[in-house]
């Protein structure tokens, strides 16, 4: 298992942030379709939980020297609407250690 609080972080905003992103996306059509407008609300906390998930991101990324593939891959998840979950599972796994460790260059 992987011990590191920098995954735990990410993984623990990466649903929220999903969630958050798929919600205020309902909340747009809502305010285009009815005079419903809870955009401005959703949208705060949409935002907020996308800047910690790229803090988060960027700390995790350096703690466990991730590869560029990987750590790319965790933030496009980030920009897609259901990619929160996706991340959300993908940092479980590292956590329990079933991904293959990432590897080291080779020194010259």
């Amino acid at each position: 298992m992987v011990n590191s609080s920098a995954v735990h972080r990410l993984r623990l905003v990466s649903g929220p942030e999903g969630l958050s992103f798929l919600l205020l996306l309902v909340c747009s059509v809502l305010k285009r379709t009815t005079s419903f407008d809870a955009v401005p609300v959703m949208g705060m906390v949409h935002g907020i939980l996308f800047i910690l998930y790229v803090v988060f991101w960027i700390m995790a990324w350096q703690t466990q020297k991730w590869d560029a593939k990987r750590g790319i891959l965790l933030f496009v998840l980030s920009v897609l609407p259901t990619g929160g979950f996706f991340a959300e599972r993908t940092l479980k796994k590292e956590e329990r250690g079933e991904l293959a460790p990432v590897r080291e260059p080779a020194a010259a």
